[in-house]
């Protein structure tokens, strides 16, 4: 168990959906609100899942957690990508986000693969 506040790629992820939510609040809701809904949650699960597996017990339980992240990440993706095609994201803004979000998958793809690499701690 570790503290998640402490983990790079919980700050990165934590900081994109707060990007995410800056984001969000420029968009018009009319006709708009579950779109906005979902892109938010998505975001936001990402550094949710992240801390949730730094208090789990073991390494495996930490390693399932980053792939539920990594699944949020994917889905951010596809949000922010049919936004920017509903011309409701601008070209830079999405670009930008877009990076973010890959950084941050890449990121928990290796923070997970260390994990299930690490020899079992002794009992």
């Amino acid at each position: 168990m570790q503290d998640f506040r402490n983990l790079a790629v919980w700050q990165k992820a934590h900081r994109l959906a707060l990007g995410i939510h800056r984001l969000a609040l420029g968009m018009p809701r009319r006709g708009n609100t579950a779109y906005i809904s979902q892109i938010r949650r998505a975001a936001e699960s990402i550094s949710a899942n992240i801390a949730e597996g730094a208090g789990r017990g073991s390494d495996a339980d930490f390693a399932r957690c980053l792939q539920i992240a990594i699944g949020s990440s994917s889905e951010l993706e596809s949000h922010l990508q049919f936004g920017a095609d509903a011309e409701m994201i601008p070209p830079k803004e999405f670009e930008a986000r877009k990076g973010e979000v890959i950084e941050v998958r890449r990121m928990l793809i290796g923070l997970r693969k260390r994990l299930l690499s690490s020899p079992p701690a002794p009992q």
